[in-house]
C-alpha cells in the first residue's frame, strides 16, 4: 500500500501513513522563511502573496507555487545522491529511480523505504537486498554534487558514467496513432500541480487504447519519469502493454530510464535530441516527439505505431 505525504495544518505534523512527524509549527500559507520546510498539502502546491501587475496597475494576488527541496537517497545507510524534487509520490520516486539508475535489478530488491524529513530535505532512506547493487556503493562512487531538477547527469564522477547503453526492449504490441491522439489530448487536465502553477513536468502512461491510467508530476522531468516507473511497478502494470507519453523533450536520459523500466513506445511533446534517437534505435525502442493535436515525428522504430483501426500486435 503506497503512503502519501500529507501535511495536516490542525496539529503541524508531517503524516507518512500510520505515523505523524512533528515539523514546525505554521499555516498552510505563509510570507516568511521557517525553521523548516513546509511539505506541500495534497493539490502539490503552496500559496505565495505576490504583487500581480497588469494594465498598468499593480493588485496583491494569492498565487500557486510548485514545491521544490532536496531529495536525499540513501541505500543500506549509504548515501547515493541528492535530487532537487516535487516532493510527492516520493515512495514511487524511490522505486523508479532505483530501478531506473541500476541500483537494483527487479522491484522486490527494494526492501523498505523510509521517508524522513530533515533540516535541510527529506531523506529516503531504503533498505534493499544484499545482491543488489545499491547495498554495495562505493562511498567513493556516489554522485558528488545534487542532481539539479532539470539534469539527470549532476554529480557523475567519471566519463563513462555518462551515458549508459540502455537494454534492449523486446516485441511489445502496436499501437494505433489514434490512441496516441487521444491520450495527448487527455494529459493537460490530468497536471493539477501544472494547471495551478505551471512550473512543473509530467510523465503519464496510457494504456493500447490512449487511456491515461497513471500521471506523476515534478519539477524534474527525469523525477517525473522516475516517480512514474514506480507507481507502474505499484499498480502491477506491465510497461510494455501501454506506452509513455511526457510533457518535456526527450533527452537520452529518458529513453535509458523508459528503456530500463521496459517501455517500448516512449512520446514527448517536446523534440529528442541526437543521442536519445540513436539510443532508441539500438534498443529497440519506439520514439515520438513533437507530439501535437494532429502531428508527431517518429524516431525510431515506426513499425509499432499502426495506421489501422485496431490495436494489432507487432
Amino acid at each position: 500500500m503506497q503512503r502519501r505525504l500529507r501535511f495536516d495544518n490542525r496539529d503541524h505534523r508531517l503524516s507518512t501513513g500510520s505515523h505523524a512527524i512533528p515539523i514546525a509549527a505554521g499555516p498552510a500559507r505563509y510570507d516568511g522563511w521557517m525553521s523548516l520546510p513546509l511539505l506541500p498539502v495534497s493539490p502539490g502546491y503552496i500559496t505565495r502573496r505576490i504583487q500581480h501587475w497588469r494594465g498598468g496597475a499593480a493588485t496583491p494576488h494569492d498565487d500557486c507555487v510548485a514545491e521544490e527541496m532536496p531529495i536525499a537517497m540513501v541505500y543500506n545507510g549509504s548515501p547515493f545522491a541528492v535530487m532537487m524534487a516535487s516532493p510527492h509520490d516520493l515512495e514511487d520516486f524511490a522505486l523508479g529511480f532505483s530501478l531506473s539508475e541500476g541500483l537494483i535489478d527487479d522491484a522486490a530488491q527494494l526492501q523498505a523505504v523510509s521517508v524522513q524529513p530533515r533540516l535541510e530535505g527529506i531523506e529516503l532512506a531504503m533498505t534493499v537486498a544484499a545482491q543488489a547493487h545499491g547495498a554495495h556503493l562505493d562511498p567513493q562512487g556516489g554522485r558528488l554534487l545534487p542532481g539539479r531538477s532539470g539534469c539527470g547527469l549532476c554529480g557523475t564522477r567519471q566519463l563513462e558514467n555518462a551515458v549508459r547503453q540502455p537494454p534492449a526492449v523486446h516485441g511489445g504490441r502496436g499501437f494505433r496513432h489514434q490512441a496516441l491522439e487521444r491520450a495527448l489530448a487527455d494529459l493537460q487536465p490530468q497536471q493539477p500541480m501544472n494547471l495551478a502553477t505551471g512550473a512543473v513536468h509530467a510523465a503519464a502512461w496510457a494504456d493500447a487504447d490512449g487511456r491515461i491510467a497513471l500521471v506523476r508530476e515534478d519539477v524534474g522531468r527525469h523525477n517525473a519519469l522516475d516517480k512514474l516507473i514506480g507507481a507502474l511497478h505499484h499498480a502491477g502494470i506491465a510497461p510494455a502493454s501501454g506506452f509513455a507519453l511526457v510533457s518535456s523533450r526527450a533527452s537520452y536520459e529518458m529513453v535509458t530510464k523508459a528503456a530500463s523500466a521496459g517501455i517500448t513506445l516512449l512520446a514527448a511533446i517536446s523534440a529528442p535530441t541526437a543521442l536519445a534517437i540513436e539510443l532508441a534505435r539500438s534498443a529497440g525502442m519506439t520514439l515520438v516527439g513533437f507530439a501535437r493535436p494532429g502531428s508527431h515525428n517518429v524516431y525510431s522504430h515506426p513499425a509499432r505505431l499502426l495506421a489501422g483501426n485496431a490495436s494489432d500486435e507487432a
